[in-house]
């Protein structure tokens, strides 16, 4: 699905804001226990999904949110989210692994600032959420997605 499909497919009662840099999403992470923001970037090079947690900004690869989609459609079941930091090796077989891993679509890592490229599986997938594209666990610990 086409990125501008799936941003329009955001409704009003499921997020606060547009997913604009003037009307970022206003997000929570799979524990519910810190809340973030999101926007995509298309006019940077390259595009990015933007991550803003307090005063850190994390850089995602735009394409991202596509790829993600089609990675858990097509393990058709649940999949650990596996949150690391980049300084930490992500657990085998999770979100935060395939995030990094040299077979995805990217070829490697979807972070695009050195030293903030991890955390794909903490801020990635409630984008996908809020989009209608996934499902996703609110536990304390151990959260997993799955496709819509």
């Amino acid at each position: 699905m086409p990125w501008a499909d799936v941003a329009a497919s955001v409704t009003k009662a499921s997020v606060k804001g547009s997913g604009t840099s003037a009307s970022p999403w206003t997000l929570k992470t799979p524990s519910g226990a810190s809340e973030f923001q999101a926007y995509r970037d298309p006019a940077s090079d390259p595009p990015a999904l933007v991550v803003t947690v307090g005063k850190t900004q994390l850089r995602y690869h735009l394409r991202c949110v596509e790829d993600l989609h089609a990675m858990l459609k097509g393990k058709g079941d649940w999949v650990v989210l596996g949150s690391t930091d980049e300084q930490k090796p992500a657990p085998a077989g999770t979100v935060e692994a395939w995030g990094r891993s040299s077979e995805n679509p990217v070829g490697g890592w979807y972070g695009l600032k050195k030293g903030l490229r991890g955390r794909f599986g903490m801020y990635v997938p409630p984008v996908l959420e809020a989009l209608g594209l996934a499902e996703v666990e609110h536990n304390l610990k151990n959260n997993r997605a799955r496709a819509r």
